[in-house]
Parts: structure tokens; sequence; C-alpha cells
């Protein structure tokens, strides 16, 4: 038992946000689970361009893959890799899926990046997704942009779990929160069961600082402003908390809960420190809490498992949280301007990441059609 597995006594699960062939083939995860406690995995498309678009350990598949497919798509290429990696994840995270009843266990995959804005084509990418992977404790990665919305709804409403990802500010994750209740509420009028259906919300902390404290080095706010840097990201995620807990509370949520529905946990993604003058777990001392999720890149992982602090933290000095936000409008950081360019830039990294993806599989095999 380690500073890690203390986490789970404190109500908080953590998951790996990293996926590779290697950590899977050598055991890595395996060991990730059974001795610290790691209950989930994310991936992105960021993520698998690292993992298949540097070095060579795919290529062996792939050339197998384009022996009985040779007229595949680099997409196609990309899905079997990426399928495959998933499956054998979740599988690794059965036995947690198992043990703790469908409440974690999780391993997730993205819809493809291009179709952030088009509600249609994002859910049926998600239940195509679903099939694909044909695993009980899959999550669909579902972006929380205005065309997200429905999009979750829907996906909800067939029994699929969904990891909602790209929220940054808090009214963005009421809008998830409730498309999440609308989809279980369609099924439970339907008289369908809800009880072993998951989600969680991801709210990503650390590029709220890193924009935050560019506009205070700018000059922004004056001198006020500056005892603001590294204090931001971690306000609006404790607000956040806060909503959720009066939202669990309320009588709406506690009918679904009273047939056995699951709460949307929120999922602090974003959590490695982007500014050296930070401590390299901030994100994690700062955000432990009961039904919540921290996923974790790997360097952080050892970080926090060397030096990190387990205590109920999320819901300690909320009322300077709330100040904290206060003081950003009233110095004019623009907090929402900030959240709503973080989407825009989240969709288009995302984008930019899987253009290279597809690319590099595309350039391994220059036969493929693209």
């Amino acid at each position: 038992m380690g500073r890690l597995n203390d986490l789970e006594a404190l109500g908080q699960a953590i998951w790996l946000d990293f996926i590779d062939r290697k950590l899977l083939a050598e055991g890595g995860l395996q060991k990730l689970v059974d001795e610290d406690g790691v209950t989930g995995v994310t991936s992105n498309p960021s993520i698998f361009q690292k993992a298949m678009g540097e070095g060579d350990a795919y290529d062996d598949e792939l050339a197998r893959y384009d022996a009985t497919h040779p007229d595949a798509s680099a997409m196609a290429r990309y899905e079997h890799l990426a399928v495959r990696d998933i499956q054998q994840a979740a599988d690794v995270l059965r036995p947690v899926y198992d043990r703790l009843d469908a409440k974690d266990g999780y391993v997730s995959m993205e819809v493809s990046p291009y179709l952030a804005n088009d509600t249609d084509e994002t859910a049926a990418e998600a239940e195509r997704l679903w099939h694909a992977v044909d695993r009980p404790n899959l999550m669909i990665k579902i972006p929380g942009t205005p065309a997200g919305v429905p999009a979750i709804a829907a996906t909800i409403d067939k029994g699929i779990n969904v990891n909602v990802t790209l929220l940054f500010g808090i009214e963005a994750y009421k809008a998830v929160a409730m498309a999440y209740v609308e989809g279980l509420e369609k099924r439970a009028a339907r008289g369908e069961p809800i009880d072993r259906i998951a989600s969680v919300a991801s709210f990503f902390v650390s590029r709220i600082d890193t924009k935050i404290d560019d506009a205070i080095d700018a000059g922004t706010g004056g001198e006020a402003a500056k005892a603001l840097a590294g204090k931001v990201a971690i306000a609006n995620a404790k607000m956040a908390y806060q909503w959720y807990l009066e939202f669990v509370a309320s009588d709406r949520w506690q009918q679904l809960a009273a047939k056995g529905a699951m709460p949307q946990r929120l999922l602090w993604a974003s959590t490695g420190t982007k500014n050296a003058a930070y401590s390299d777990v901030l994100y994690l001392d700062t955000l432990i809490g009961k039904d919540t999720v921290n996923t974790v890149p790997p360097k952080t992982l050892d970080a926090y498992r060397d030096h990190g602090t387990a205590a109920e933290t999320l819901t300690q000095d909320v009322d300077e949280a709330r100040n904290v936000l206060a003081e950003t409008e009233r110095l004019g950081l623009d907090l929402d301007g900030v959240t709503d360019t973080l989407v825009e830039e989240g969709v288009a990294s995302f984008s930019k990441a899987f253009d290279e993806l597809l690319g590099s599989i595309a350039a391994k095999h220059p036969a493929a059609a693209t």
C-alpha cells in the first residue's frame, strides 16, 4: 500500500492517462493495477500519435493487417490498432470492473476529433466504436462542445458509457451533466435498466492556469492579479464539485439513484503541471474528493507515488475558491473567454494529432488509400 492506494479510501479513483502496446505487452498496466490501485485508462489522439506514429511497436501488426486488407485506408488501419489496444486494456481492467460492480474499471476511446461539431455523426461513431470494441467496461469519449451535448444524451440513451472530454467551464459542465441525466431518464421512462451505465465529466485543469498566468504576466489585472497565479484552475474545479454535490442531493437525481443510477463523476484531466515553479503534484494534492477521478500521465503518477499527500482537499477552502473566481472576474482575467478558447484549441490540437497519426500510418504503408 502506498500513496496512490490511499486515495481509494478517500473516494478518488486514479486512472492512467496513457496507453501503448509496450505497456500492455510487458505487463505495465497490470502492475499499476496490482500495486498502485489504478482503476482506469484514458486515451486520446495525442497519446495514440505518440504510441503509433513514433517508433515501430505496431509495424508488425500493421503488416499482417495489410496482407488481408491491402486497400484499407489509414483511418481503418488506425482503428484496427487502436481497438486492439483498447480491448487489451479493457481485459486487464475487467476484474476491477467486476469487483466494483461496474462502478469503475473503465478504458476510454475517443470519437474522431473531426466530428466535434457534428451531433449526428458523433453519436453514430460512438455507437460504432462501442460495438467494434465490444467490452462492457469501455467508455466512449465525446467532447463537451455544443454539438457534443445532445450526442452525449443520445449515446447514454443507448446504454453506452460516456467520458465527456474537453470541459473547462462550469456552465459547459452543467450542460453535459444534464445530458447524462436526460439520457438516463429516457431509458428509465421506457423501463430499461440504468444501473450499469457509467459516465465521467473530464474537467481540464492545468491549461487554465497556463492561460491565466500568461495574462497575468502580460500585465492584465495589475499587481493585484499576481496573487491569483496558479490558483484559478483549482478554484474553478472546486466550484464545479460544489455544484455536483448540490445536484446529486436534488430530487431529480435522487429519483434516478433510486433506480440504481450511478452519478457522473467529475474527472480531473490535464493534471500534469505545466509550470516548473509549481509542485509537480499540485493538481493531485489539491483535488482529492469523494466520487471523483484523476487521470494522470505516467511522469506525474511517479511523482505522486514518491511525494504526494493524500487528504480530502477538494472540499477545503471553498470560500477562498469562490473569492479567487470573483477576483478573477473583477480584475478582467476573463475566465469565460479563456475556457471558450481552450475548448477550441483542444479540438484543434486533437485534430492536428489525428492528422499526424494518420499521416504516419499512411507513410509506413505508401500504397494505402488515405
